[in-house]
């Protein structure tokens, strides 16, 4: 017998509240740890959804956008406060990657969180493309 994830739902947003979002995912939530030069900088825990999983509810026009290297990444950050609540991740780009330490306190029950090797991209990448697929 297959368990159905039951999904609910988490607000969150940036540090100066401009940028708003929700995002529908378990209230047990799976997050990787990448060891990339930006996520380690930054300390970013990705949680990793289906585009249709996520709403942006206000704060479009505070965001500004950052790429760097194969430029596949589309880094958001509010650029009043500085903070990336979310991207388009390069490993995922029909989903997006939300950050665990911008949700709102609250609806998150547990975390586990799995290391993510960048310098083992490819493989890695492959073992979470299911992430960002609605099913």
């Amino acid at each position: 017998m297959t368990t159905a994830t039951h999904f609910i739902v988490h607000h969150g947003g940036c540090h100066c509240g401009r940028v708003r979002f929700e995002v529908d995912a378990p209230a047990h939530i799976a997050v990787l740890e990448c060891n990339c030069s930006i996520c380690r900088m930054s300390g970013f825990l990705h949680l990793i959804v289906p585009a249709a999983h996520f709403r942006l509810l206000s704060g479009a026009d505070a965001l500004i956008e950052y790429t760097f290297n194969t430029g596949r990444a589309k880094h958001r950050f509010c650029r009043y406060c500085g903070i990336k609540s979310f991207y388009i991740p390069r490993s995922n780009p029909d989903g997006v990657d939300v950050n665990l330490h911008c949700l709102d306190p609250g609806t998150v029950v547990r975390v586990d969180i799995t290391r993510f090797d960048d310098t083992r991209r490819a493989e890695n990448e492959a073992a979470i493309a299911h992430l960002s697929r609605s099913g």
